[in-house]
C-alpha cells in the first residue's frame, strides 16, 4: 500500500512539474519502472517487462551489462570529467577503434568526431558536407527519421515534427523508400526490375525536374541521408541491390552517401554496420545509441578522409560541451572490445532467424499478421486487417497497451511485455532484442504475442 502511495504521489508531480513535450505520455498510463537487468526491465511491484526494443537499440548488450558497467565504475574515480578542449585517452582509443572497424567494413579510411545524441551527431554530419560543398539542399527518404532538431526535423520525413515550428527552407526532397510490401509505385518485387531507381534517376533527365543544371552537370543537392534499414519507419529491409544502383547515380552526379547506423549500427543487423549488406561504401556514416550500450550519451560521425581532414574541418567547425565525454568513451570503448567477440556474430544472426520462425509461426495463425522479416536482430512485424494488407493500428494500440499493463502469465509468473511501434501508419512492431536473448526468453515472447493477438483476434483466425 505505501508503495502504491508513493508511486501516486510521483505520478501526481510528474503530471504537475514535468512537460508533456517528450514521448513518455504516448502512453495512456506511464509506467514508472525502478530496475532492469539482461532482457527485463521491473516496476515498483517487482513485475518483470521482458523487453523486445531495448530503448530503441540503444542497449544491444542488455540491461546493466556487467563488462561495460564495470569499466564505467572505475572510470568515477579516474577521471568522470574533463572538458572535450583537452584531450584524454580513452577518446583517442575510441576515435581509432571507430576508424579501423570502418576500414575493415569499407575499406576507407577517415576521422571520428564525437557528440551527445543522435539528432546533434547528424547536425554536424550536415555541417560538414554544406561545408565541404556550400550546398544546402539534401536527398531523404520518405519513411525516414534522422531526429527532431531543427536541422535533423528538415532531413526527417514526418511534417508533424516541423509543423509547430515554422517554415523549414532546408527542407529535403524525399524520396520514396524500396518498401516493397507497400510499394510506393504498386509495383511487386521481382518484375518490377527496381522501378524506383528508374524514378530517381529521371529527376536527372532535365533542368526542369529542379534537381541538376543540365548545361553545366552541377546537381544542387549535396548529399542524400539514409538509414539502410529503415527504422522509425518499421524496420524495412531494401532488396539486396538497390543501393548499388543508387550509388552509382549520386557517384556520377558527386553527391555524397550520409548512411545513418543511429538504430542499425554496432551489429543490429548481424554485421557491425547495417549498410555492409548492400555492398556500397559510405561517404559519412553517422553512429550513436547502443555505442555506450545506453550509458552516458554519445554519439558521432565517420567521414572519409578527404572530408574530414584538418585542412578541410580545422578546430571549431563545430563543438559541444559534453562531447567525447570520458564517461561515454570509456563505455564506448568497452563496448568495441565486447562486440570483437567472435562468436556474437553467429550468435545474432541464430538469435533473429530463431524470432522470425517464431513470427511467421504466428503469422500463419493470425490474418492480421501482414508481413513478417528480420535482418539480424532487427525484425518487423505488421499488424493489418484480416485482410493480411490494410494497417491496423486500433489492434497495434491494443497489443502495446496490454503488453504494458502486464498480467501475461508464464511457468505460474505474471509479466508484462515491452513493444516498439513504428512504421508508415504505425502498425508494425518493431523489434530489438538484446544481443543475448535466450531461446527460453524467445520462446516467452512467442508465447505472449500469441496469447495478446488471441485476446484480440478471436473471430479472424486463420484455418488450420
Amino acid at each position: 500500500m505505501a508503495k502504491t502511495k508513493g508511486i501516486e504521489k510521483l505520478l501526481g508531480e510528474e503530471a504537475r512539474y514535468c512537460s508533456y513535450g517528450d514521448t513518455a505520455h504516448y502512453l495512456e498510463k506511464p509506467i514508472i519502472f525502478s530496475e532492469c537487468d539482461g532482457s527485463f526491465l521491473y516496476d515498483h511491484d517487482g513485475m518483470p517487462y521482458l523487453d523486445l526494443q531495448m530503448w530503441y537499440s540503444a542497449v544491444n548488450l542488455g540491461y546493466k551489462n556487467k563488462r561495460v558497467n564495470k569499466v564505467v565504475r572505475d572510470q568515477l574515480d579516474h577521471l568522470p570529467q574533463i572538458a572535450s578542449q583537452y584531450l584524454h585517452r580513452e577518446k583517442i582509443e575510441l576515435c581509432a577503434s571507430i576508424s579501423k572497424q570502418m576500414q575493415k567494413s569499407f575499406q576507407t579510411k577517415g576521422r571520428v568526431h564525437f557528440n551527445v545524441g543522435g539528432s546533434q551527431a547528424i547536425e554536424d554530419s550536415i555541417k560538414l558536407i554544406r561545408k565541404v560543398t556550400g550546398k544546402t539542399q539534401f536527398f531523404a527518404f520518405q519513411g525516414g527519421y534522422h531526429g527532431r532538431t531543427i536541422g535533423a526535423s528538415e532531413i526527417t520525413s514526418s511534417y508533424r515534427y516541423r509543423r509547430p515550428y515554422g517554415h523549414f527552407s532546408n527542407r529535403a526532397q524525399f524520396i520514396p523508400y524500396p518498401y516493397c510490401f507497400r510499394c510506393h509505385y504498386g509495383k511487386r518485387f521481382g518484375s518490377c526490375k527496381y522501378y524506383c531507381v528508374s524514378q530517381f534517376e529521371k529527376l536527372f533527365e532535365t533542368e526542369y525536374n529542379s534537381v541538376l543544371d543540365t548545361k553545366t552537370g552541377e546537381c544542387e543537392f549535396a548529399a542524400f541521408y539514409i538509414e539502410p534499414i529503415q527504422g522509425t519507419g518499421g524496420y524495412i529491409i531494401p532488396p539486396p541491390d538497390y543501393f548499388k544502383k543508387i550509388k552509382k547515380i549520386l557517384d556520377h552526379y558527386k553527391i555524397y552517401l550520409v548512411d545513418d547506423e543511429m538504430q542499425m549500427g554496432f551489429y543490429r543487423t548481424g554485421k557491425f554496420w547495417g549498410l555492409e549488406h548492400f555492398g556500397v561504401k559510405p561517404d559519412v556514416l553517422v553512429f550513436g545509441k547502443s555505442l555506450t550500450n545506453g550509458l552516458n550519451p554519445l554519439s558521432g560521425l565517420w567521414a572519409k578522409e578527404e572530408l574530414i581532414r584538418p585542412s578541410a574541418f580545422p578546430p571549431g567547425s563545430t563543438h559541444s560541451t559534453f562531447s567525447s565525454n570520458p564517461m561515454g568513451t570509456t563505455a564506448g570503448l568497452e563496448v568495441m572490445k565486447v562486440l570483437q567477440d567472435k562468436t556474437l556474430e553467429a550468435r545474432i544472426n541464430s538469435s533473429g532467424k530463431k524470432f522470425v520462425n517464431m513470427l511467421k509461426k504466428l503469422q500463419r495463425k493470425y490474418k492480421e499478421i501482414g508481413d513478417v522479416t528480420g535482418i539480424g536482430l532487427a525484425i518487423r512485424l505488421e499488424v493489418c486487417e484480416k485482410d493480411g494488407i490494410t494497417p491496423n493500428r486500433r489492434l497495434t494500440d491494443r497489443i502495446f497497451q496490454a503488453g504494458l499493463e502486464g498480467g501475461l502469465e508464464y511457468k505460474g509468473k505474471k509479466y508484462g511485455l515491452v513493444l516498439d511501434v513504428g512504421g508508415y501508419f504505425k502498425n508494425a512492431f518493431t523489434l530489438a532484442p538484446s544481443f543475448y536473448i535466450t531461446d527460453e526468453e524467445i520462446g516467452m515472447a512467442y508465447k505472449f504475442l500469441d496469447e495478446l493477438f488471441s485476446r484480440f483476434t478471436t473471430s479472424n483466425r486463420r484455418q488450420p
